[in-house]
C-alpha cells in the first residue's frame, strides 16, 4: 500500500503543501501519474460528471487535456480538518479554434489514512477570454515559485 505525504491529519501547513503538490501534478498534465494520487475506488463529480476508480480518473484527465490545451493550473487552499481539503481554483486554456478562457471552480477533497484522495467534488464555470487577458503565462509544467498565486493576482 503506498502513501502520499502529507498524510492526515493536516495542519495549516500539511493542507498547503498537499494542495501545491496537487497543482504541480495537474499542471504536468499526465493522466495515469496524476491518477495515482487517488484512491483506486476513489469517487468524483465534476462538473456535471459522475465516474470513479483510477481508470476513469486517467480517462477523464486525458479528454480534459486533449480539449483544454496549454493548460495552466493555479489552485489555493481554502479550508481544511483532519482529513478533509477545500481549494479554489483557477485555470486557463484554450480550445481546438483557439478561444480562450479562464475556469473558476471549488473542490472539496476527501482523504484516506495514507494520504490518497477517496473523493473529490469539483464544481467549475468557464468564463471566455480575450489572449491578451490571460494571467497565466508560465512554460507548461509547475507554476514556478515566483509566479503569482490566485489572491496575488486578484483572482
Amino acid at each position: 500500500m503506498s502513501e502520499r505525504p502529507p498524510l492526515p491529519p493536516f495542519t495549516a501547513e500539511t493542507a498547503a503543501l498537499k494542495v501545491r503538490r496537487a497543482e504541480d501534478a495537474w499542471n504536468g498534465r499526465d493522466p495515469a501519474a496524476v491518477s495515482l494520487a487517488y484512491t483506486e475506488d476513489s469517487a468524483w463529480r465534476n462538473r456535471a460528471e459522475f465516474f470513479a476508480g483510477r481508470d476513469a480518473i486517467a480517462a477523464f484527465l486525458s479528454r480534459k487535456w486533449d480539449r483544454e490545451r496549454d493548460y495552466r493550473l493555479i489552485k489555493e487552499l481554502w479550508a481544511y480538518t483532519d482529513d478533509r481539503i477545500a481549494v479554489r481554483f483557477a485555470y486557463e486554456w484554450h480550445d481546438a479554434a483557439g478561444d480562450w478562457f479562464r475556469s473558476y471552480g471549488n473542490e472539496n477533497w476527501a482523504f484516506d489514512a495514507r494520504g490518497l484522495m477517496a473523493r473529490r467534488i469539483a464544481s467549475i464555470n468557464d468564463l471566455p477570454i480575450a489572449e491578451r487577458d490571460r494571467k497565466f503565462h508560465w512554460p507548461s509544467g509547475p507554476r514556478p515559485a515566483d509566479h503569482p498565486g490566485l489572491s496575488d493576482l486578484g483572482l
